[in-house]
């Protein structure tokens, strides 16, 4: 997913916790979905910046190279800048991105 374009705001905003319970029927179960979807996009921003990064890795420790590196540097300053894995995953979460499912709810369903 292009984290770039996400709608999500960039800094910390008041939610009204009645409305995350609108989907699920229980605010845990939403703030738990909330969090792992969170996890998922912390992990690939992660990995994309490694990836990022690692191209201006060098084996040689040469202090000029590491206070010149202006490229490395505005890389990781545009990821800072980035909103918050919590914040986009619930902005997800509210506009209905977000697939779950709950396997006992199912296993309950299909005894019944």
């Amino acid at each position: 997913m292009d984290y770039k374009k996400t709608s999500a705001e960039p800094t910390t905003i008041t939610r009204d916790v009645r409305k995350l319970d609108d989907k699920t029927g229980n605010v845990y179960m939403s703030v738990a979905i909330i969090s792992k979807r969170a996890n998922q996009i912390s992990a690939e921003i992660k990995e994309e910046l490694t990836q990022k990064l690692n191209e201006f890795a060098s084996h040689s420790d040469n202090l000029e190279e590491v206070f010149e590196n202006r490229e490395q540097i505005e890389i990781s300053k545009f990821y800072e800048r980035l909103p918050k894995p919590s914040s986009i995953a619930t902005t997800e979460f509210m506009e209905d991105k977000i697939y779950y499912r709950n396997p006992a709810k199912e296993a309950l369903a299909s005894q019944n």
